[in-house]
């Protein structure tokens, strides 16, 4: 890779061992997708939960001793210390978890544990170079704001913070940002679980990260919690990291789709198709809205049908700690917790030792309305069941699916 004067200083040492050490990680990164050079970031993002992470990955973030440069900010953490006695997680993971948020607080990191800070902190321009971590936020930033991102994992995106840069590959060179499939849609997404499924459909068939479906025949532009489903399930489905919806996102004119064949038409009955895979009976164990976390509409049309109920099964919100605030001034955490429900902030479900959650709580068959967490949760041990969030607040009060 080619280094300018401050890079070649980096790697020099002059700035120390462990900025070394970071951007000979990412010269490795870049000598193997082939990146001629750097590119400067504006903002990183770390996913560094510590089931993932594990004493080894806790130990190597405790040893760095360097500062980061940019913006450098967190995914969602893997507890929220105020909902330890509703979540049962292990101890051991618990004591992880804060000596992590420590680490991190000595190399400047901010700790927004959040994944939706495109949503909540501060979302990337047009053309905006950045290293994101969490596949839900990469193509939410690439598609919907038009910025440039690849997948950064956790040590890519801490090295990222430290030097303020990343290899210049993949999506941030234009060629890797045009259409490679077409397809059709057909019908018109209705629920954020409808709004999953079409991503779903979309991922599977894209099948791999360089794929970048160009998306026609949407009438009127999705809102953002539409998109942030969408584009959260086709990452989960398919590790897609760009897409465009012709005559709505930023770049869908200039992707090239022109030039494709309509590959594929998508219907009502392939969302359908997607639901009825997870479907698996009625009955009901918990009740889960995590990845990606709640937004405050969100919220608030989860407090409206909380009103009024009391349930029987436990129901488990989660939001960012950016949002947690409001709703709770708002009176939305109150209505939602009055009902027998638990807000709770700053982690992801599926990041927070799940399958020890699910052990220590009796939990088996989960309902919820995101289809990225009905990926996920089968590796965990969970029977995942995919529903509208009315039909979900309808299964904890009644203990099954409507």
């Amino acid at each position: 890779m080619k280094l300018n004067d401050l890079e070649r200083a980096m790697l020099g040492g002059e700035m120390g061992s462990a900025v070394r050490a970071a951007i000979e990680h990412q010269i490795k990164v870049g000598d193997f997708f082939g990146a001629e050079d750097f590119v400067p970031v504006t903002q990183a993002h770390v996913m560094a939960d510590t089931e993932s992470l594990g004493e080894a990955g806790v130990r190597w973030l405790e040893s760095l001793q360097a500062q980061v440069r940019i913006p450098t900010i967190t995914d969602p953490r893997g507890t929220d210390f105020a909902k330890l006695e509703v979540l049962k997680q292990p101890a051991a993971g618990v004591a992880l978890e804060r000596r992590a948020i420590e680490a991190f607080k000595r190399i400047g990191v901010m700790l927004t544990d959040t994944c939706i800070n495109y949503q909540t902190i501060q979302a990337p321009a047009r053309g905006e170079h950045v290293a994101f971590g969490d596949t839900g936020v990469v193509i939410y930033a690439n598609s919907i704001c038009a910025a440039r991102s690849n997948y950064e994992g956790g040590p890519s995106a801490v090295a990222a913070g430290i030097t303020g840069r990343t290899p210049r590959y993949g999506f941030h060179l234009p060629e890797h940002r045009r259409a490679t499939l077409r397809v059709r849609l057909e019908c018109r997404p209705r629920t954020l679980n409808d709004w999953g499924a079409l991503g779903a459909v979309i991922g599977k068939l894209a099948g791999n990260y360089w794929a970048v479906p160009f998306v026609e025949g949407l009438e009127t532009p999705p809102g953002s919690d539409a998109l942030k489903h969408f584009g959260a399930a086709m990452a989960s489905f398919g590790s897609v990291a760009l897409y465009h919806l012709q005559g709505i996102t930023p770049e869908a004119g200039e992707a090239g789709a022109d030039a494709l064949p309509v590959s594929h038409r998508i219907g009502e009955g392939d969302l359908q198709a997607l639901q009825d895979a997870y479907a698996a009976g009625k009955e009901v164990d918990v009740v889960v809205f995590s990845a990606p976390q709640l937004s405050l509409y969100e919220l608030r049309e989860l407090a409206a049908l909380c009103d009024g109920r009391r349930f029987t099964r436990p129901l488990l919100a989660i939001t960012s700690p950016q949002v947690k605030p409001d709703a709770d001034r708002f009176g939305l955490t109150k209505s939602i917790e009055d009902a027998g429900g638990h807000v709770l902030s700053g982690m992801c479900f599926y990041q927070s030792y799940a399958r020890e959650i699910a052990e220590a709580n009796g939990w088996k068959r989960l309902a919820t309305n995101s289809a990225k967490l009905v990926n996920i949760l089968g590796g965990y041990g969970y029977v995942p069941l995919l529903a509208s969030m009315e039909h979900c607040v309808e299964a904890a009060e009644q203990g099954r699916l409507p």
